[in-house]
């Protein structure tokens, strides 16, 4: 399952720290605000919003920050009215796009969404065009720490995982979409660090891509990346390790 989380690796590697760091606080704020709005503002109780903390926590947003947001979503405080809408569409080479955002203006997200696709040869489809494509999973981030594989294997099967990858310095745990949080919550009952919890769209049938389409794909995920709105991009583009140090390199 680790090829579609490939754009995860890259993204960082290609990120300028303080310019990175300012759009993901603000896609933080924007899923505290929602998920604070859908479930209530007691973390015990709402696992999303657990989640959300868990995210900011480990992306060193100011307590206060957080504390605001949360107050926001709850009707504390007056701010923007976010909600979610998402996207899909095509790239080069028939590449399939899912793309998930937090809006205030659904009408400028999509014009801008269709700019952006555009540019790169893409287009945006109807509602289900690729949908379609994608099965819903869990992912859990777990730190690995002192953690050997066996450890956090064993605790995921138990928890009620399907599987588990390594992906850098984190063990990727995959869940059925319907159990992400009890097994997160099951992960941290048992002395692991969550790293974040969050649902994710894998591919059924990944595209196997290179050269010019595979560049003008990364383009698209970067330039869909860099907009305040976007959550989330996936895509069924596979690209191969070498494609991809080839392609970061240059």
């Amino acid at each position: 399952m680790s090829g579609h989380n490939k754009w995860s690796t890259i993204k960082h590697k290609k990120a300028k720290a303080d310019a990175a760091r300012g759009k993901l606080f603000t896609r933080l704020i924007r899923e505290l605000v929602v998920s604070t709005r859908e479930g209530g503002k007691d973390p015990d109780g709402n696992a999303r919003l657990r989640s959300a903390i868990n995210a900011a926590r480990n992306a060193n947003m100011p307590n206060d920050t957080v504390d605001r947001a949360i107050k926001r979503g709850a009707g504390e405080l007056e701010g923007a009215t976010y909600e979610e809408v998402t996207y899909e569409g095509y790239g080069p080479g028939g590449v399939a796009f899912f793309i998930e955002t937090t809006t205030d203006n659904r009408n400028r997200t999509v014009a801008e969404l269709r700019h952006l696709l555009s540019k790169r040869g893409g287009n945006l489809g109807t509602d289900g065009s690729v949908a379609w494509m994608f099965e819903r999973k869990g992912l859990v981030e777990v730190k690995k720490g002192e953690h050997e594989f066996e450890a956090i294997f064993e605790a995921a099967l138990e928890a009620g995982a399907a599987d588990v990858e390594i992906g850098g310095d984190i063990w990727e745990v995959y869940t059925e979409f319907t159990d992400l949080h009890g097994v997160s919550d099951a992960l941290e009952k048992a002395g692991f660090e969550i790293n974040e919890s969050k649902p994710v769209r894998i591919p059924d049938t990944p595209m196997a891509i290179d050269g010019q389409v595979a560049e003008q794909t990364l383009a698209i995920m970067e330039l869909l990346d860099e907009h305040d709105d976007v959550s989330n991009v996936f895509t069924n583009a596979d690209i191969s390790d070498e494609e991809m140090e080839r392609l970061s390199a240059s």
